[in-house]
């Protein structure tokens, strides 16, 4: 009987730490990054650490101005802010294409530039393998099967330093986070 009580008590202690180590991880995973550069704060954020499979997914990057003027103007391509991502279980890239008209946009002190992550994302090739063009066409329509994913954010985009010299500074900054997706079953 002793023998029997002190199997159990063994089990349950390892299924208690494998359960521990479990939780462990998800803790592990950077949903948040802040980027400060000159009199810009960037950030990127993932509003879960874990998502259910073919569900939405909710990345927001954030521009922020904190400089001595009121506002600054930025020019930019269709958004200064990118969400290429790689699918670490696969080791997938997914890119994140965008057209590149330059934009301008005002940034007031103290109102943060905001864009959530619409999807859209990826593409995709004649000569790829169909598991990854039938992965990228699911990421295309916002269906994200299950895995490990890391944003690689970049907030980019152009300001002019000197109206006098027109000497202008490009920002390149680069924030990263990850998240898992996980199957509903």
């Amino acid at each position: 009987m002793k023998r029997f009580l002190s199997i159990v008590i063994y089990l349950s202690s390892f299924i208690v730490v494998l359960l521990g180590c479990s939780e462990v991880k998800q803790e592990d995973l950077q949903t948040k990054q802040i980027v400060t550069e000159g009199d810009f704060i960037y950030r990127l954020v993932t509003e879960e650490s874990e998502y259910k499979e073919n569900g939405p997914i909710r990345l927001i990057a954030e521009l922020e101005y904190v400089g001595d003027k009121e506002e600054v103007l930025i020019s930019h391509a269709a958004s200064p802010f990118s969400f290429s991502m790689v699918e670490t279980t696969r080791d997938y890239e997914i890119s994140y294409p965008m057209a590149e008209p330059e934009i301008e946009t005002v940034i007031r002190k103290g109102k943060p530039l905001r864009k959530a992550y619409t999807g859209g994302a990826g593409a995709y090739s004649a000569e790829d393998k169909k598991n990854y063009v039938t992965f990228i066409q699911k990421i295309m329509k916002k269906e994200f099967p299950n895995g490990h994913y890391i944003v690689n954010g970049l907030a980019s985009y152009t300001v002019l330093e000197n109206e006098e010299t027109g000497q202008e500074k490009d920002y390149n900054l680069k924030a990263r986070v990850e998240f898992r997706v996980k199957s509903s079953n």
